[in-house]
């Protein structure tokens, strides 16, 4: 019996879970919830390998990494794990090729997939990977949630839980992953290569996610969230903007801090000290501001939620910058 690798940053309260269940003992369908970027196709897939492994262990959750089974995850190519991202379809498709790492999937494929007996002879492990079921797609897989055929483990992945079908979600066993700490964060940042005060500053506004962490260093967001950050304070204060920074490229990452911080503005004026933030660095930043009437802060955010509804359009990025800048001009002035 080995101890065996189980390789996942964070993940505590999941990682504890699984370590007190038997392999006997596994419901038939889990639902892994919360924020993007905190580990939940990781933690999946590293459950899958635990479960395929063919070294013996001494809990359920660890891998040797040397077995076949184990070698054939890590390539992809294992028989008995079907990995589903995307959207799930009703539709005809020739599936020939099987569904690993599909981007986008039938109903009728994973019923046919579902149907068939482990190639190893022992478990089928399904996941479905930051799912969205058509609800046709929903209705034709009902039963397999409902009652999968023996030996199939099926795992949903998803950061919006609220739009899974009420009558999947309530035969699925769910567990919440939280949000990353900072140093999980930054070890992650770090297993990609990236230097350690870059990393930081990264891992310090991601929010508990180091998907986010990663998106905002390979975008380069960084240094266009602090652009944005002084944008939106001059515009609180009524002073002349330039709303350059707003580009095709870089127009839904400024308005989706822009929407942050004036949700976080809404939070502190209603609740203090006493409710989380998006963006907590600028928590103090947002104390010192005048109060205002939360409605007006409200028709702000709903402007910004319009400019986002533009930013898929044909109007100028520059155009829908000044569009905000005038909802929020002097709204933190004295």
């Amino acid at each position: 019996m080995i101890e065996g690798t189980f390789d996942v940053i964070g993940a505590q309260a999941p990682t504890a879970f699984f370590e007190h269940l038997t392999a006997e003992g596994l419901a038939h369908a889990y639902l892994f919830s919360g924020e993007e970027g905190v580990g939940k196709k990781t933690f999946a897939s590293r459950l899958a390998q635990s479960l395929l492994c063919q070294t013996p262990k001494r809990t359920l959750l660890g891998y040797c990494n040397r077995c076949a089974a184990c070698v054939r995850v890590a390539s992809g190519t294992h028989p008995d794990l079907v990995i589903s991202s995307g959207a799930v379809k009703i539709g005809d498709r020739d599936g020939a090729g099987g569904l690993h790492e599909s981007a986008e999937a039938t109903a009728r494929e994973l019923v046919r997939q579902l149907s068939f007996h482990s190639y190893a002879g022992g478990r089928r492990i399904f996941i479905f990977a930051d799912v969205e079921f058509t609800r046709e797609a929903a209705n034709a897989l009902l039963k397999f949630f409902e009652e999968p055929p023996a030996g199939v483990l099926l795992i949903v992945t998803t950061s919006v839980p609220g739009r899974l079908l009420p009558t999947i979600r309530s035969r699925l066993v769910e567990v919440v992953f939280p949000p990353l700490r900072e140093e999980e964060i930054l070890e992650i940042l770090k297993r990609h290569g990236i230097e350690e005060a870059q990393g930081r500053r990264a891992a310090a506004i991601a929010r508990g996610s180091a998907g986010r962490a990663l998106r905002f260093l390979e975008n380069d967001e960084i240094d266009l969230r602090e652009t944005v950050l002084q944008w939106y304070f001059a515009a609180l204060a009524g002073r002349s903007v330039d709303s350059s920074w707003a580009t095709r490229q870089t127009l839904e990452a400024g308005l989706e801090t822009a929407k942050a911080l004036t949700r976080d503005w809404i939070a502190v004026s209603i609740a203090g000290e006493e409710i989380p933030v998006l963006l907590p660095d600028q928590r103090a930043a947002l104390k010192k501001l005048p109060p205002r009437d939360p409605r007006r802060l409200l028709r702000a955010l709903e402007a910004i939620s319009e400019a986002q509804r533009l930013a898929g359009t044909n109007v100028s990025p520059g155009l829908i910058a000044e569009y905000v800048r005038m909802a929020l001009t002097g709204l933190g002035s004295a």
